[in-house]
């Protein structure tokens, strides 16, 4: 059973930087595509950002490209969701996830494992 925590949440101003970090453990993480999506009050969960276990390739959503970046370190279980130029609409509960088949896509059905979330809030 693969356990996805995800931590680095928490309150911002618009135009600020934060760093969310999501630590796998119990499973072969440098085989899973990983992704990050959000979910604010009152909407659906939407994609943001995933990434392929070789790093080769990575996909945004077009709201957050040119802001958010995703990385993966596969030595240290963990994955990476760096947010620039934040905006009071990303505030959500952010969740990371994995798909141990190993393609990334924007849909969450595929993705097998998923973390408890973590609080972004953007202040305007």
């Amino acid at each position: 059973q693969v356990k996805l925590v995800e931590s680095g949440g928490g309150l911002v101003q618009a135009g600020g930087s934060m760093r969310l970090s999501c630590v796998a453990s119990g499973g072969t993480f440098s085989r899973y595509a990983m992704g990050w999506f959000r979910q604010a009050p009152g909407k659906e969960r939407e994609f943001v950002s995933a990434i392929v276990a070789s790093r080769s390739s990575t996909d945004y959503a077009d709201s957050v490209k040119g802001r958010f970046t995703i990385s993966r370190d596969n030595a240290e279980n963990t994955v990476y969701l760096q947010m620039n130029s934040l905006k009071p609409d990303d505030t959500a509960v952010y969740y990371c996830a994995a798909n141990s088949l190993g393609y990334i896509t924007r849909n969450p059905r595929p993705y097998d494992y998923w973390g408890q979330g973590t609080q972004v809030t953007v202040s305007s």
